[in-house]
């Protein structure tokens, strides 16, 4: 299966991850990056791998690098493992991607993610499975939110095992994401019905509910307080996060902004 295959990584200034998550990828014989114009070494980083093939695209939407990854940068096989530069596969990822048989019916796989920080793994974390694993001929990215969400015409079904997310990009750059993102959310929840929304999506427009109950999940609940101050850490960011949201939404409130 593994040489079924092409991983395809999306990347701006990921020269703090990039090489942990390609020497994961040594397996594969082609793997794609698709970079936003970074300014840092992502690009002399990744050059270094002779399995990597470079492109250069200055950046939209997530969903628009994403679907020019899968169909003008020349992939040929009929999977693609569609990873972010902070993903880092397993051993045993790889090993269930090497033994799997996918049925006809089957257009893609799920993963479940550990959360690190610093490389640590911890018990806590809100990242929701990902779609990773897609038939090529029949994916389409489709933009959600700050995020995207791939379309495909078949079955989805889990993997096993967990892939590590594993961001070592400084904290300034995670504000700074943090803030283009959630307005990027914002514009979501106030333009979207509220029929459409999910559960989640619901609390969050409330404001005052999601940045508290966030924190309390991951240091409480998911046992993020037994990770010591990775764990601490963790749920801080996500209760910032939360709380960039909702001053993203106030402000709309206050100010008529977007």
């Amino acid at each position: 299966m593994l040489n079924q295959i092409t991983p395809l990584i999306l990347t701006f200034n990921e020269a703090p991850n990039i090489a942990r998550t390609l020497d994961r990828l040594t397996w594969a014989r082609d793997i794609v990056v698709v970079d936003s114009l970074s300014t840092d070494d992502t690009r002399a980083i990744a050059s270094r791998y002779p399995n990597v093939r470079f492109f250069e695209r200055p950046f939209t939407t997530h969903a628009e690098q994403w679907n020019y990854g899968l169909e003008l940068t020349g992939i040929t096989t009929p999977w693609v493992l569609a990873l972010d530069a902070d993903f880092v596969l397993t051993g045993e990822a790889v090993r269930e991607l090497e033994t799997l048989l996918p049925p006809p019916a089957v257009s893609g796989y799920r993963a479940s993610f550990t959360y690190c920080i610093d490389g640590k793994p911890l018990r806590s974390g809100v990242y929701p499975p990902v779609t990773v694993l897609i038939r090529r001929a029949v994916a389409r990215y489709l933009q959600d939110g700050h995020t995207q969400r791939v379309r495909v015409e078949g079955t989805v079904l889990p993997l096993s095992a967990r892939i590590l997310h594993d961001d070592r990009k400084p904290l300034s750059h995670w504000i700074a994401s943090q803030v283009r993102y959630m307005r990027l959310e914002a514009d979501k929840l106030t333009t979207a019905p509220s029929s459409s929304l999910g559960y989640p999506d619901r609390v969050r427009k409330l404001i005052v509910m999601a940045p508290p109950l966030v924190f309390l999940r991951c240091l409480v609940i998911e046992g993020g307080m037994f990770d010591g101050w990775p764990g601490l850490f963790y749920a801080l960011q996500r209760a910032t996060a939360e709380l960039i949201l909702s001053l993203s939404l106030v402000e709309r409130r206050v100010l008529g902004r977007r």
